[in-house]
């Protein structure tokens, strides 16, 4: 292992992890708020990621009027995004009611499925590496395939973070700490969070539970839009973009099912795991360090099931 590299190392897995501690924000919120472990939510950020490169014409080719500037390409992915995490709720969710825990899992697989299927017939199966940086001086598409991380800011002449990558990160952190603002001070927020700990108690104190649980997938896919920007930015834009919401999911886990801290802790985790195992991989191996957070949850739950910041819990039997 390359010492002099753990510095670079442990930085990148940082400005990795604060991006997938916004992603597991959002699968925590539904979780806490429904008790559904949303296996569609890679999917959602994968959409957003690809209405916002649609709105901003992405897929012009000379003849469109002039397309939307960046930022309200953004605002409308987000708005979509929202209007579909109402119906996905109102329309595939609430008639499974009193179902099987099993058969809301295999919905949101379902719903999954729908994603991907309407994005490649919709946009194609190819990437579009034309997606521009929000973070760069220009709006224009002119990143690669991978995208060029522009200039970076050096600190003790050998850690360097790209510009881009470092806004990310901000983004992402300034994102989660309003969303955790949100659940904790305003009055939705309340609400939200006393209906993930009791619904009947929540609706013997007049919160009306369903709306609770419609808005807890709005907000989930704002989170999932940012959270594809985020990436798409960083990366290009395809339907491997759902593959990311995998990897926040030992970052859920390591930090507690229902804990928004332990959510933004596991994301770090994860990336510092993963980005440390790129670095003390002696022999290139393809996707070795995709293992890295698995194995770190199978070795956390072995010491703590419950997660860092997870509830201790004890039934009879």
């Amino acid at each position: 292992m390359n010492w002099i590299l753990v510095p670079q190392q442990l930085v990148n897995g940082l400005m990795y992890g604060g991006t997938l501690a916004l992603i597991a924000l959002g699968i925590v919120l539904i979780y806490k708020s429904s008790e559904v472990f949303n296996f569609a939510y890679g999917h959602m950020l994968m959409l957003g990621a690809f209405l916002t490169w649609w709105f901003a014409g992405g897929a012009r080719t000379g003849n469109e009027p002039i397309s939307l500037p960046l930022g309200w390409a953004i605002v409308a992915a987000v708005l979509v995004s929202v209007l579909l995490g109402f119906l996905i709720e109102r329309l595939a969710l609430r008639p499974m009611a009193g179902q099987p825990l099993l058969a809301i899992v295999l919905m949101t697989l379902g719903l999954s499925q729908i994603f991907e299927g309407s994005v490649n017939l919709l946009f194609g199966v190819t990437p579009k590496g034309n997606f521009p940086s929000p973070f760069s001086p220009s709006d224009a598409y002119t990143i690669p395939v991978p995208p060029v991380d522009g200039e970076s800011i050096v600190f003790l002449d050998r850690i360097q973070i790209g510009h881009t990558r470092l806004a990310t990160f901000v983004v992402a952190v300034v994102a989660a700490a309003i969303f955790m603002l949100f659940f904790q001070y305003t009055k939705i927020g309340l609400a939200m969070r006393a209906t993930s700990e009791n619904h009947e108690l929540a609706r013997s104190l007049g919160i009306k539970v369903p709306r609770i649980f419609a808005l807890s997938w709005a907000i989930a896919g704002i989170t999932a839009t940012l959270g594809g920007v985020l990436l798409a930015t960083l990366s290009g834009v395809s339907v491997n973009l759902a593959a990311v919401a995998l990897v926040a999911f030992p970052a859920i886990l390591l930090g507690g099912l229902e804990s928004f801290p332990g959510a933004i802790i596991g994301g770090l985790l994860v990336g510092l795991a993963t980005e440390i195992v790129k670095a003390a991989t002696v022999v290139e191996v393809r996707n070795s360090a995709d293992i890295a957070p698995y194995v770190l949850l199978l070795i956390f739950l072995l010491l703590r099931p419950e997660g860092i910041f997870g509830r201790h819990r004890i039934e009879r039997i």
